[in-house]
């Protein structure tokens, strides 16, 4: 594996839709810089270097004002790359990490004093090689005195299979990507139906409204608009958006990031509903002193 790859746009449009004043991009990545902080031998991709810096500058152009760092995959669990971004933000952003079930408590303590409020649980087969869910739940009892959440991601194939692991997790839960639903099926399909129940279950499971880039093929990823806007509407206080740059995995088919953000509008369509899906939510679950 030594060609790098670029997965995000050079120049993305800038969005017609002006996001409320404190939005928050509530999933978004760093890659490397590899020299200074070097990917894991077991990626499965190796991207370009994509940096806090890069980072910034398109929050500024898609006119954000905060970001969480969400651990990458070919980085492991050496955190050092999300730390960094965090530490150089100036307080504006925060992360959640991958860690080695291993951890010792004075490495997540470490961890919470360098901004990060969350751990993040992987499922997909070709991203990760191993996914141990009794040492994963032991890591989710550990952080509970921290304050943290737990980040799962899965596809909808395995939710049913999923769920007596998601229900033992003790922390607040957010989802990926809805669990990667089949969109096509539109807002009462299968998927979206299986994953309400799962929202249903309990009242601090949240969701990350977010890839329409990676869920929908229709023009104007449509099929991604009519499937999600109700769920905003539904579950309007556990919602979160994204814009999953630098786009992991996406080398073949790279997003318009401004076209990503003019999604918001469409999803949730008053202004009532952007404020709590770009601001208020993700405020509570990342920068809660700051509410108080």
């Amino acid at each position: 594996m030594t060609d790098r790859i670029r997965s995000w746009a050079d120049a993305p449009s800038r969005p017609r839709f002006t996001p409320p004043p404190g939005a928050v991009d509530a999933h978004c990545h760093v890659f490397g810089p590899m020299a200074q902080f070097p990917f894991s031998p077991k990626a499965k991709y190796l991207p370009q270097d994509a940096g806090p810096e890069m980072l910034f500058a398109l929050r500024r152009h898609l006119g954000l004002s905060r970001n969480v760092i969400v651990q990458a995959s070919c980085h492991g669990t050496d955190n050092a790359a999300t730390l960094h971004g965090i530490a150089v933000s100036d307080g504006t952003c925060r992360g959640v990490a991958v860690v080695d079930p291993a951890i010792d408590d004075a490495e997540l303590e470490r961890l919470h004093e360098g901004g990060i409020r969350g751990v993040r649980f992987n499922f997909l087969k070709r991203l990760v090689d191993d996914a141990p869910k009794d040492k994963f739940l032991e890591v989710a009892r550990r952080i509970q005195h921290l304050g943290w959440h737990v980040v799962v991601y899965f596809e909808a194939d395995i939710l049913e299979e999923m769920r007596p692991f998601l229900d033992a997790i003790p922390t607040p839960i957010v989802i990926d990507h809805m669990g990667r639903p089949d969109v096509t099926q539109g807002p009462d399909g299968p998927d979206m139906r299986a994953f309400r129940r799962l929202l249903d279950s309990r009242p601090d499971i949240w969701t990350k409204v977010t890839c329409p880039d990676r869920l929908s093929t229709a023009p104007g990823w449509d099929d991604f608009a009519g499937a999600v806007t109700p769920l905003v509407a539904d579950y309007q206080d556990r919602v979160l958006w994204g814009t999953d740059w630098p786009h992991p995995n996406m080398e073949k088919s790279i997003p318009d990031d401004g076209l990503i953000t003019d999604m918001i509008p469409r999803i949730a369509p008053t202004a009532a509903l952007q404020e709590k899906l770009l601001v208020t939510n993700p405020m509570r679950l990342y920068w809660p002193e700051e509410l108080s």
